[in-house]
């Protein structure tokens, strides 16, 4: 596994400079005028949710991106190329004289994208890497470090000709759409990290978009999202928010790497949420029990993998993502038990979750989200794409980008 250091106070002190500046939307500025839509002409109902939404957010009409693509979940990179990139360029060309910084994807536009075809040469290459891995397979006869060593090289080259560090999320790679040409390979950072600013970078704020989707099972559960989102909006998000670590907070200061590092967020982000409203941290090892949690608003917390633990009662409106490997490889297969899907049967009105293996230092940063968004400033996806270390990768978030569910404390009553 990748791993990367984060000196934790200095992701503080960006937060902090963050809160200070006042009103976050001079600076991200995200508005009704500023979304793409973009809906799937194959999917029944695709369209007639984007233009739902579009009415209830008075998105201007000619911001409706309609294309036909695959009903799978997956799409070829020829596809998302030829059809859908070129289809949300061509868009971004005829609104040139507006400022377009977020695209919204809806139910039925695919999850993932696949890398590139493989060309004859490296299929050839990839039928006889296997062909070998097969026949060391079949003559080796117990443990032999030699014969080990060798089928762990003819993995790590088969792994290489498949690509599949050239895979993403449909939603991360549009994140880069109007960068042109760029390296899939693995991941590319953030600028609007802020845990990267300050450092160099091979993209500019520019040249990046702010990309979510309003998804889920069934297009009812999508209307759904979308009518809690706007009655929530009006009410303010009520109840209690629930972190589940896996280790007490450690004593002292310093950097930390790796699931050390993601833990601390988890409590650090509890402190942030416990200013606003009712805050539950779990430090064990083991989940949060079944049905032990109560008005749950906010959520975030590992470590069950592709298994779902149904503890929550969840609020309308709630907020939550579970730190795990593929949490949304789908968010149609009702026989899944991936938290993000199951997270938005049971109630949810955004979620957070990778496609395919992100290391854990592709999540969002829990304290910077979860800062981010009680403060008030920011809305949904201001606070997701700041808090997002990397982008064409295999992150994905669910809901509404101008959902603000909490006041600026400033205009609390």
């Amino acid at each position: 596994m990748k791993i990367i250091k984060y000196n934790y106070i200095q992701l503080v002190i960006f937060a902090i400079l963050l809160s200070v500046i006042g009103d976050s939307k001079a600076v991200y500025g995200l508005t009704k005028e500023e979304i793409l839509v973009v809906a799937n002409t194959r999917m029944a109902e695709s369209v007639a949710i984007a233009r739902y939404y579009m009415d209830k957010r008075e998105i201007p009409a000619t911001h409706l991106v309609s294309v036909a693509l695959t009903l799978n979940e997956t799409m070829s990179r020829d596809e998302y190329d030829n059809v859908l990139k070129v289809a949300i360029l061509h868009a971004l060309d005829r609104l040139s004289s507006q400022r377009i910084a977020a695209i919204v994807l809806i139910y039925g536009i695919p999850l993932k994208v696949d890398p590139p075809e493989l060309s004859w040469e490296e299929s050839e290459l990839l039928r006889q890497d296997k062909s070998r891995l097969d026949s060391m397979a079949a003559d080796s006869l117990g443990k032999n470090e030699e014969i080990e060593r060798k089928k762990n090289e003819l993995l790590q080259n088969i792994d290489k000709l498949l690509k599949t560090d050239q895979r993403a999320a449909v939603d991360s790679e549009l994140t880069l759409v109007k960068k042109g040409q760029y390296n899939l390979q693995g991941w590319i950072k953030n600028p609007y990290f802020l845990g990267f600013q300050g450092m160099p970078s091979e993209i500019s704020k520019d040249q990046v978009l702010l990309v979510s989707r309003l998804d889920g099972p069934d297009a009812a559960t999508v209307y759904r999202i979308i009518n809690d989102t706007l009655q929530v909006e009006k009410e303010g998000l009520q109840g209690k928010a629930y972190f589940d670590a896996r280790w007490p907070r450690p004593e002292g200061v310093g950097v930390l790497g790796g699931y050390q590092r993601y833990d601390l967020s988890l409590h650090l982000a509890a402190d942030a949420v416990a200013t606003r409203m009712e805050t539950v941290v779990d430090q064990r090892e083991e989940l949060f029990a079944e049905k032990c949690c109560s008005e749950a608003a906010l959520y975030c917390g590992w470590y069950s993998l592709g298994k779902y633990i149904d503890s929550f009662v969840w609020q309308r409106g709630s907020i939550g993502y579970h730190l795990a490997s593929a949490e949304c490889t789908t968010l149609r297969d009702k026989n899944s038990s991936v938290w993000c899907l199951k997270m938005l049967e049971k109630g949810v009105a955004a979620t957070i979750g990778p496609v395919y293996e992100p290391y854990i230092q592709g999540f969002p940063l829990p304290e910077l989200f979860f800062s981010q968004l009680i403060e008030g400033n920011m809305s949904l996806g201001e606070a997701y794409l700041t808090s997002l270390p990397y982008l064409s990768w295999q992150m994905v978030l669910v809901g509404d980008p101008m959902y603000q569910p909490f006041k600026p404390a400033q205009e609390k009553p």
